[in-house]
């Protein structure tokens, strides 16, 4: 068994791995990496894009994990210096 392996659980007879396809990213119809690769597709800078990537992904992933207050202040964040950067 390979360590990717070792990482990797079965929840309702869906394989998760922790690296490739983390549970708290891959709730619901579509995987968070696709919905945020579409969403800063249009960004006019990469710099943008990645804030709001960062922002989209602490945001859909907010009921998933345990500290949910914590990943809203980091989405916060993000969501604070992609607004200050819009100026």
């Amino acid at each position: 068994m390979n360590s990717e392996n070792k990482k990797s659980f079965k929840s309702n007879e869906v394989d998760y791995n922790m690296v490739h396809n983390p549970k708290h990213y891959t709730q619901g119809r579509v995987e968070a990496i696709d919905v945020i690769e579409d969403s800063i597709n249009s960004a006019p800078s990469p710099m943008l894009g990645f804030l709001q990537g960062q922002v989209l992904k602490y945001m859909i992933r907010l009921w998933h994990k345990k500290k949910s207050k914590e990943d809203a202040e980091k989405a916060q964040w993000y969501l604070n210096r992609l607004i200050n950067s819009l100026d």
